[in-house]
């Protein structure tokens, strides 16, 4: 029998989180929840959980501060996030901080099951055995380790930013676009009609690391009407 994956829901408005709890049991998952920030913080660092669904407005501790806090101790942890639907402020800082994916209120119940069932499978892909890209002279990217030097300075990666990394560089002969990241490294169905920025915003955090001058990038760049190629990278 197959071992069920466990969800938490980190949600203070009682009649959504009773309502997301029992979604996903009828679609065979283990779930756990949090009222409020402190107790969901405290869940969320335990290592329980497959993935965290964490809503941003909380009472105690926010949803920010929760994401930003799991990823200083777990660069991996599947995480996505609930947000206000009119606050781009919200989605720009929740992917910043780390978060896989969001998801806007309202939301589609089914679309969020879907996403959900994506970003687990993504996180349980086996990857890949190729250690180090090399983005011209002076950065060096380590894979397995999900860490870079960049000239003198050492920066770490989330894993959904180094899988960006390594799908663009594995393609790096021609341009790749947002829906086939989006279908490719999060693993979301190319039919699944979705409006999210989430691609946009993880190449801008990437650029922010990796880039010289992120405002005119040099290896990841935006081919208009395309996508985006990554230049200059290879394999050591």
């Amino acid at each position: 029998m197959n071992k069920k994956l466990k969800l938490l829901i980190v949600e203070d408005e009682e009649a959504i989180r009773n309502g997301l709890m029992d979604l996903f049991v009828y679609h065979g998952y283990e779930v756990d929840y949090a009222a409020e920030g402190r107790s969901g913080l405290e869940k969320s660092l335990s290592g329980a959980f497959d993935l965290i669904l964490l809503d941003v407005m909380l009472p105690g501790i926010n949803g920010f501060e929760i994401c930003e806090r799991i990823r200083e101790k777990d660069r991996e942890q599947p995480i996505i996030m609930l947000t206000a639907k009119s606050s781009d402020e919200e989605i720009i800082l929740g992917l910043s901080l780390g978060a896989d994916d969001y998801v806007a209120k309202p939301f589609s119940v089914a679309q969020l099951v879907l996403r959900v069932q994506a970003v687990l499978r993504r996180s349980r892909v086996v990857q890949s055995q190729q250690q180090t890209i090399a983005l011209g002279e002076n950065v060096e990217l380590d894979v397995l380790n999900l860490s870079a030097r960049v000239g003198s300075r050492c920066i770490t990666f989330t894993r959904r930013e180094m899988e960006i990394l390594q799908y663009l560089h594995a393609n790096a002969e021609r341009p790749v676009s947002r829906g086939e990241l989006l279908n490719k490294v999060w693993g979301y169905a190319r039919d699944l009609d979705l409006e999210t920025r989430t691609v946009d915003i993880h190449i801008a955090k990437l650029r922010r690391k990796i880039e010289p001058d992120p405002a005119s990038p040099r290896f990841l760049v935006t081919i208009r009407g395309a996508g985006y190629r990554l230049k200059g990278s290879s394999s050591p």
